[in-house]
This record gives structure tokens, C-alpha cells and sequence, in this order.
């Protein structure tokens, strides 16, 4: 598929530093994080930094009432920018008596409740997934233990929840019960070789896997484990270590944190046949 630079900022004023999350705002303006905190607002070629947390700005996401979740691993705090601001506040730490260590990606559900991934320590496998009503009420969701947990995505009716796993190189699936607590987790699929970070969920139910090395994009059937290439850049260049993505329409937005650009990846949403690679089997 082809791969365009949909904002270059190398030149702009202000620099597009280092992206690792991207995310379409309600209004359909794309808004993404820089590596000193900076959160930035783009829409028709032009660009603004909204607000700025100070620290280092990794996985954001919107709520139903436009209001924007952005983890920062230098404060190693969520933070919640309420809509139409630009002082972002200090949501949480933490929950049930654990700080954060390294708080990666916030995923919202259809009820707003966010729940976020605390990626721990690159080393060794660890807690979990936090959840945090609107009201800033958390918990401990989901222990794992898990290897680096790092992007999160919902499945079209917040059934499941899927989690990246960066060092473990797969990617895992939970239920959500009714209750909303978490049920039985399994793994979707294993990706030797890759290191998966982002990920989102089409209008067909795959999953994107954005791969943080090599610079990669997959679409995996999370009922098989089949997976195809979306797009790859052996040069680093157009992709180079993409981070997380989200879709604008049938468009898929790439963040990469390798450079300053976001990236765009037009008619990911139609659904076109892939070649499919079958996973190994247990």
C-alpha cells in the first residue's frame, strides 16, 4: 500500500517533535504528542501546540465529550486535557496502592472509562492494566503479568480489549465482562522477530500492528492469528519506527517516533484482499 507523509514537521514552526501518539479528535482534526511534553493540534496542512505537560508525551486518546488522555512517562502520571483548554491536569499516578512506572497508552470505551497500560520494565514481565472511571475512581484491571504492555485497542463493542506486547513480541487478547472486569486473556498472535507497539482496530474487526522495529504495519485476524503487511519501509524513511496510529476515515495516520513526521496510509479501511501469512502453531 502506498505510504505518504501526512504532515512533514522538520521545518515547521512549531517542530513536530518526535511523535509517538496520534489521534483524531471529534471535529476530525489530528492531534499527537512531542518528546517534551508538547501536544499539538494539525488540520489543513497547519500546526499548532495546544498545551504541553512538560515531560515526554507517549499513547493519547479522545473521550465522547472531545476531552484528550495523554500519557507522559517523564511524570509517569496520566494526564486529562479537558476540552476546549490548554492546562492539561494530573488525572493519575496510579491506583490500589501502585505508581505507574512507565504509563504508555490510554484507551477509552463507549462508557468513557479509560484504561491504561503501564508498560513496567523492559527486562522482566510485569504489572498491568489500570482502569479509571471519568470521576479519576482506579484500579488495578488486569495484573498480567505482561512484557512490556504498550499500545491498546477495543474491539468494536468493547468486548475485548487487545494489548501489545512489545518485548514478548505478540499480541494478547482480554475479555471485558459485562461488568466491565476483566475475563480470560489468550494470545493472538505470536510475531517473532517484530516488535509490536500500536495498535487499532478497522471497520472489519483486524487489528493494525504498528511495529517499532522493523518499520512495519500488519493487519492480523485476531480469530486466527493470520497476518498480512500492510506497509514497510526498509529504509526508515516514509515509516521509521511508528509508534501508534488511528484511523481517519478509511485513512490510517501513523506516528513515528523515529522522525518528525506523521505518516498516512490511504484505504486501509476498505478492506482489500492480503496475501495472508498463517502464524505458527503452539
Amino acid at each position: 500500500m502506498t505510504i505518504e507523509v501526512f504532515f512533514d514537521g522538520l521545518l515547521s514552526e512549531p517542530r513536530l517533535d518526535h511523535p509517538e501518539g496520534v489521534a483524531v479528535h471529534p471535529d476530525g482534526s489530528v492531534w499527537c504528542g512531542g518528546e517534551r511534553g508538547q501536544i499539538y493540534r494539525i488540520e489543513d496542512g497547519r500546526i499548532e501546540q495546544v498545551a504541553s505537560t512538560g515531560g515526554f508525551c507517549l499513547g493519547l486518546a479522545f473521550d465522547s465529550q472531545a476531552n484528550l488522555y495523554v500519557c507522559d512517562l517523564a511524570h509517569a502520571a496520566l494526564f486529562r486535557l479537558p476540552a476546549h483548554s490548554d492546562r492539561p491536569e494530573r488525572f493519575a499516578d496510579g491506583a490500589d496502592g501502585r505508581r505507574f512506572v512507565g504509563p504508555n497508552f490510554p484507551a477509552v470505551d463507549a462508557a468513557d472509562r479509560v484504561l491504561v497500560s503501564d508498560n513496567g520494565h523492559a527486562d522482566r514481565a510485569g504489572p498491568g492494566i489500570f482502569a479509571f472511571e471519568p470521576d479519576g475512581a482506579g484500579r488495578l484491571w488486569h495484573a498480567g503479568p505482561f512484557h512490556f504492555a504498550n499500545g491498546l485497542a477495543f474491539d468494536a463493542d468493547d468486548t475485548v480489549l487487545y494489548v501489545a506486547e512489545t518485548w514478548a513480541r505478540r499480541v494478547t487478547a482480554i475479555d471485558v465482562r459485562p461488568d466491565g472486569s476483566a475475563g480470560r486473556s489468550h494470545v493472538v498472535v505470536e510475531l517473532p522477530g517484530m516488535l509490536p507497539d500500536g495498535l487499532a482496530v478497522d471497520a472489519r474487526g483486524r487489528l493494525v500492528v504498528t511495529c517499532y522495529e522493523p518499520s512495519r504495519l500488519l493487519s492480523v485476524d485476531p480469530n486466527t492469528g493470520d497476518w498480512s503487511v500492510l506497509a514497510e519501509d526498509p529504509d526508515a524513511h516514509l515509516l521509521c519506527h511508528p509508534t501508534n496510529a488511528a484511523f481517519q476515515g478509511d485513512a490510517l495516520l501513523v506516528a513515528n517516533l523515529g522522525r518528525w513526521h506523521l505518516s498516512r496510509i490511504p484505504g486501509v479501511g476498505t478492506g482489500l484482499p492480503l496475501p495472508a501469512f498463517r502464524r505458527p502453531l503452539p
